[in-house]
């Protein structure tokens, strides 16, 4: 059956109480079914982000799902939407994880605010996990995602572990920032955006219908800027470039995202793509000419368009999102890691269980190799020198 219905009997039953009603959902059109519900009990949710929100989900999956393994999961309170969860099946044994994959910063679901804690106690009810070989594996998990209180509802076996690293700046004027750098690097600092000033460098922001025109100038000054340095082989995909483009388009329309266009000279010479939530601004992927790199200071540039645009939207933080590149280390960003939440059945959940473990232990090898390879390295610099 395309469509599960689950009931919600455990909820209090006197007179005037509400309804509960949950469903599953595997069609895969079954995102484009509740897209309008869905997008409206998003704006109801503090903590969703441009990742949540349906032109993201949707253009994913037409890119990327595999057909008949969308899951859907929804709650509803007398007839309104208040829980909803997007998840794909990763095989035949019934694992489930997000949609997105490496291409999303935040993975989450959706609860209404003025039901938050109800509607996540149904939610974890609803979740597709009867038997003992089950599990769900979410990535990038914020700390303060709405999906933390379904993990804290869920009666089975469950695991919380540590995921990605991500970053943030308060979005304040660009002097406030100088003052977390070191004396000398705030007056550099301050010089290069005298620069920019000066070079008469023009922003002007992307509308919906220049948005494909807009994503594919984008990744062409993207590939430029890192063709020596080497790009991510996904970013060069017919696939991705189409859903950045339908993806971007929805979230410009509805006020999710904006675009930026750098001109210099009459040039285009930088793009950028930043998202707009509730809880923060997010500089999710950039273009810019190498020439660029040789007259002004990038990151100050982009920075400096992004908190104009996040604080004239009373967003408090900029995020960086995830990564630890170089530019954004110089502006002493905040850290504050994700987590990766796996939860199974009961206590005799296998699948969840070997996947903690799978996850902890590779987590492991890499802390190992991160500390014992610039060893190596320095040894065999030695011995090339003696």
């Amino acid at each position: 059956m395309s469509t599960e219905q689950l009931s919600g009997a455990a909820l209090p039953v006197q007179s005037g109480a509400p309804t509960w009603r949950a469903e599953v959902l595997r069609t895969d059109d079954a995102l484009d079914r509740v897209a309008e519900e869905w997008d409206d009990l998003a704006r109801r949710c503090a903590a969703a982000t441009s990742f949540q929100a349906t032109a993201w989900l949707r253009s994913w999956w037409r890119q990327y799902g595999r057909p008949g393994r969308l899951v859907v999961v929804l709650v509803r309170q007398d007839g309104r939407l208040v829980g909803a969860a997007a998840l794909r099946r990763r095989g035949p044994f019934g694992g489930l994880t997000n949609l997105g994959g490496g291409l999303v910063d935040f993975t989450d679901v959706l609860l209404d605010d003025a039901v938050a804690d109800l509607a996540a106690a149904e939610l974890a009810r609803a979740l597709p996990l009867r038997r003992p070989w089950h599990s769900l594996e979410l990535r990038e998990v914020h700390p303060q995602a709405a999906v933390q209180r379904v993990f804290e509802h869920w009666r089975g076996r469950r695991h919380r572990l540590p995921d990605s690293l991500c970053q943030y700046l308060p979005a304040v004027p660009m002097e406030e920032l100088f003052k977390r750098l070191p004396g000398k690097t705030a007056q550099r600092s301050r010089v290069k955006q005298r620069k920019i000033a000066e070079a008469g460098v023009e922003v002007g922001s992307v509308t919906p219908d220049e948005v494909p025109q807009a994503i594919e100038e984008l990744l062409r000054l993207h590939f430029l800027q890192w063709q020596e340095r080497g790009v991510t082989p996904e970013h060069r995909r017919e696939r991705f470039a189409a859903h950045l483009a339908e993806s971007t388009t929805g979230l410009v329309a509805t006020g999710r995202a904006a675009l930026h266009r750098f001109r210099l000279d009459g040039e285009v010479v930088a793009i950028n793509l930043l998202l707009l939530c509730p809880s923060f601004g997010g500089l999710y992927m950039y273009g810019a000419h190498p020439k660029l790199r040789e007259r002004l200071d990038i990151a100050g540039l982009l920075f400096g368009a992004a908190l104009d645009e996040v604080r004239a939207a009373e967003i408090p933080v900029l995020s960086l999102l995830r990564g630890q590149e170089p530019y954004k280390q110089r502006w002493r960003p905040d850290q504050l890691s994700n987590q990766r939440l796996v939860l199974g059945p009961g206590r005799l959940a296998p699948f969840a269980a070997a996947r903690a473990l799978r996850v902890t232990v590779r987590r492991a090898v890499v802390r190992q190799l991160g500390t014992r390879l610039p060893r190596l390295k320095e040894a065999l610099a030695a011995r090339r020198r003696s």
